[in-house]
């Protein structure tokens, strides 16, 4: 093996999870299984060069100048990459290159703008559970971190309450402990890293904890009590800074989230309101997509944050809503802020990047250009703040960092090189010796034609002329008739046929650094940049104030924008427990149709629960859903989309929508429908808002509407939250009989000929009927399908007016039932019976294979020939006079006025 393949071997023995690039000459070369899976992964060519062990040495590789796409596409596939550099001098290496790993990029550790989403955070977590004597005493201990912006949070959760929390944070990458990484599976962990689980010791995080924030303690902090939590974050802080192998400047504060800070969203209720997300799993129309006209990433990142973690305490919501009215009642303000925003760069990940000291050079200088905006930002803020507390705050926390700012302006170029390799990154003015290398290398013919013209003048010489050529460099020549003239400060360099070439102690000074200039310009700078990054180091703390008050601007801005151009309201948040909406309306699907119906919700303690009845496709579900948006914005803090909203205090907000399985899980869509009806009948209080939709419909009818009929009873009884419950099972429409604190609404629709027309309007009172034949004719579904369905759909509300027929079994043999099972033991036997009619439903039989219990004792003779007559027709082959003729022939069978 050779020494270059033994320094591989032992640097990938340091990190045989992850692929290594291993840096040679211009490319990133992987070796053996390694360079397998690349290839695979990343449509490499595959070669072979040399051998170890009698195998031949698989090799492939990417460019350095375009790894970062290779690099991306790894981290997007749950890759881990170790990056190996050359270190040492290749002009004084004895043997291979030294080389270290100088970064490890993973899913959860990444801070270069190349491999991130604008507008999305990527969090490394990491989690451990506590044991307790009882499985309900076990806590979960989180600590979560985004690297590219520095933001720490810290959490404790009962070990139930797991999977929403991680629902909520939605990590790249989870570090578990190693014992214990089974016991996390199935939850939603990203790429799940496994690490020794003596890093999650609680004593060692908790030090580590201190040295990172450089406090002597963490009560301030409240940490105190969070045992689990703190274990996490040790963890945590250590395989961060091991991925960047430095320490992590830019995290300097630490959060620490309580579970009743926020109202609660679990993971069914974030993805049935489809928040940032739809259910078919695009990024638009949603709430965000239509909220987000943010001018910064910074301010589109902290809207999605705001969206997923609406807040309990009513004054953090009012203090956003007093600042949006602020800034729509100053002529132009938002549009001021919205204007100067667009042009602000992303200063809160190139924050991180220079506290890690990656920045790149157009980092600077988009920093530089956001802090020079500052002032006009200041003046638009300063007219307005004085009325709204919140905007007082973040015209403080912008206050300019002069210091800062001035070396930013003078150090870096207005438009500097995108790469520091390519130079022209440092200003002029900056450094005179950089100045004078870059003028000796850009104005070198100029500084020759002036060295010529004052050696002729000192010279006497007028055909003397300066040269250069690449083998003797710079030299003076002077034909041999004017040798005579040289001057003593002259050494001949070269003797030509006709002429002699001289070198002087000032060209020799000058070709030195001309020979070198460019090389030596370039080494200046990356010096003058290193020690640029370490001076801007101290002012890590302004920048990432002033990148927060930037997106809370940006945000608000941007909700103040979208309240006057969709026209809506400012909701009251009051103590009493009210869900008071007038003229509500879905923000997302409002925009997506021509004319949106807006209605009416009403709740409080005089009515716990909503019976929501109606024809499908009738607005049922968005009605329910348009609720529950605007009761999560105004708690958000944002504009309504209303005339009017009263809402008192919320702890939580469930939702029970749609139909879906969890095949994976090996649960059937009943089972994930009664999974989460049974969380909400666990957690919900009376300061909840429960969205139920059409429960029980996954299993029979009975056992559905006995469900159904429960559920609701124990929300009205028990929970007492505020409840949207919409059903098909028309019985439920008694329950207002029994609890005064139900009510019957219903979404109107009305027949048209054969068909229906929505009208989306919610109304007082249980729907009539629910349409669903009509929806299928909507929707498609063949006349002959549809025609057979009214018939069967006649025999089965026949039967179910008797009280005696047993429970229907679709899977149970079906028995003909001819007309003669009409007659009962006081009838005519079955030789007076009609022959030839297999069924009264003319489909061989009546639905559920049960004859029809009635006996004919209770039928009139003129009923029974009036049957008799109908089981002989055909209704498809019927033409619209002959069935009306039928109808009167039927009707005189009736009255006893017609004969035959």
């Amino acid at each position: 093996m050779t020494p270059m393949m033994q320094q591989y071997t032992r640097i990938k023995a340091e990190h045989p999870n992850m692929l290594v690039f291993y840096r040679m000459g211009d490319f990133y070369e992987l070796f053996h299984d390694d360079a397998v899976k690349a290839a695979r992964l990343l449509d490499l060519t595959l070669t072979a060069r040399g051998q170890s062990g009698g195998q031949p040495i698989r090799m492939a590789g990417v460019p350095h100048h375009a790894v970062e796409q290779y690099l991306g596409k790894l981290v997007k596939l749950g890759e881990s990459v170790a990056i190996c550099e050359q270190i040492g001098d290749p002009a004084t290496a004895k043997g291979p290159v030294e080389r270290k790993v100088v970064r490890i990029v993973t899913p959860g550790t990444l801070t270069d703008a190349a491999l991130l989403s604008d507008k999305l955070d990527q969090y490394l977590l990491a989690v451990q559970i506590h044991p307790a004597r009882r499985a309900s005493e076990r806590l979960a201990g989180l600590a979560w971190l985004s690297l590219a912006s520095g933001e720490l949070r810290l959490m404790e959760v009962p070990a139930e309450k797991l999977s929403r929390e991680l629902e909520r944070i939605r990590p790249a990458e989870t570090l578990l402990p190693d014992s214990a990484a089974e016991a996390f599976a199935g939850l939603p962990l990203g790429t799940a890293t496994r690490v020794p689980d003596w890093h999650f010791d609680t004593t060692a995080g908790t030090q580590r904890l201190r040295d990172q924030l450089g406090v002597a303690s963490l009560t301030a902090f409240g940490c105190d009590g969070l045992n689990p939590a703190l274990g996490a974050a040790g963890a945590l802080l250590q395989y961060a800074a091991a991925t960047q192998g430095q320490s992590l400047r830019h995290v300097q504060s630490l959060n620490v989230e309580r579970e009743a800070a926020y109202i609660g969203l679990d993971a069914a209720t974030r993805r049935n309101l489809e928040l940032t997300e739809t259910l078919r799993g695009t990024d638009s129309p949603t709430l965000l997509s239509l909220l987000d006209t943010c001018g910064t990433t910074m301010g589109s990142r902290l809207l999605r944050h705001w969206l997923h973690h609406p807040m309990r305490d009513q004054q953090v919501p009012q203090s956003r809503q007093l600042a949006i009215a602020t800034l729509l009642e100053g002529a132009g303000t938002w549009r001021a802020l919205n204007s100067e925003l667009r042009h602000v760069a992303d200063v809160e990940r190139i924050t991180a990047r220079l506290a890690l000291l990656t920045a790149r050079p157009r980092d600077l200088s988009s920093l530089r250009d956001a802090l020079r905006r500052l002032p006009e930002l200041h003046a638009t803020l300063r007219a307005v703040e004085a009325r709204s507390p919140l905007l007082a705050m973040l015209h403080e926390d912008l206050a300019i960092p002069e210091q800062a700012l001035a070396l930013l302006s003078s150090a870096i170029a207005e438009e500097p090189a995108a790469m520091l390799r390519d130079g022209g990154v440092i200003a002029r003015g900056h450094d005179a010796e950089l100045d004078e290398l870059r003028d000796i290398s850009e104005n070198c013919g100029q500084f020759l034609v002036d060295l010529e013209t004052r050696e002729r003048e000192r010279t006497g010489i007028n055909n003397l002329r300066v040269e250069f050529n690449k083998v003797h460099g710079f030299y003076i020549e002077v034909t041999r008739g004017q040798t005579d003239k040289v001057p003593d400060d002259y050494r001949r360099r070269q003797t030509l046929k006709n002429a002699e070439r001289y070198i002087t102690p000032e060209l020799k000074t000058f070709e030195d650094k001309a020979l070198s200039a460019q090389e030596r310009s370039l080494a200046r700078e990356k010096m003058l940049y290193d020690a640029l990054l370490q001076a801007l180091l101290p002012h890590i703390g302004e920048f990432k104030r002033i990148a927060q008050a930037l997106a809370q601007l940006d945000v608000l801005a941007a909700l103040a924008e979208r309240a006057q151009t969709l026209g809506w309201v400012k909701p009251e948040l009051v103590s009493e427990r009210v869900v008071d909406i007038r003229q509500g309306r879905h923000p997302v699907v409002e925009q997506q149709v021509e004319r949106f119906i807006a209605n009416d919700c009403s709740l409080g303690d005089a009515r716990r629960l909503l019976l929501i009845t109606g024809p499908n496709m009738g607005g049922k579900s968005t009605f329910m859903r348009q609720t529950a948006l605007i009761a999560l914005l105004a708690y958000v803090g944002c504009y309504v989309p209303a005339e009017s909203v009263r809402l008192g205090p919320l702890d939580a907000i469930f939702t029970r929508i749609g139909a879906s399985d969890d095949l994976a899980g090996g649960r059937s869509t009943f089972m994930v429908e009664m999974t989460e009806s049974a969380a909400i009948l666990h957690t919900a209080t009376d300061q909840s808002l429960v969205l139920m939709d059409e429960i029980g419909r996954g299993t029979s009818t009975f056992d559905g509407l006995a469900l159904a009929w429960a559920i609701a009873r124990h929300l009205l009884g028990h929970n007492r939250c505020y409840t949207l419950f919409a059903t098909h099972y028309f019985e439920l429409t008694q329950l207002p009989d029994e609890f005064p604190q139900c009510a019957n609404v219903h979404l109107s629709a009305v027949e048209h000929g054969e068909g229906i027309v929505f009208l989306h309007a919610v109304q007082d009172g249980p729907a009539s009927q629910s349409y669903g034949l009509q929806v299928a004719q909507l929707a498609g579904v063949p006349m002959p399908v549809i025609r057979a369905a009214r018939k069967h759909l006649a025999l089965l509300e026949q039967q179910a007016l008797d009280p005696a027929a047993p429970q229907l079994d679709l899977f149970a043999p079906r028995a003909p039932v001819a007309l003669d099972d009409l007659e009962g033991p006081e009838g005519p036997d079955d030789a007076d019976s009609p022959e030839g009619t297999d069924g009264i439903d003319g489909y061989g039989g009546a639905s559920g294979g049960a004859a029809n219990p009635r006996s004919a004792s209770a039928i009139d003779p003129a009923a029974q020939a009036a049957l008799a007559r109908l089981a002989q027709v055909d209704p498809d082959d019927l033409r619209p006079r002959e069935a009306l003729d039928l109808l009167y022939e039927l009707r005189g069978l009736i009255d006893g006025r017609t004969a035959n």
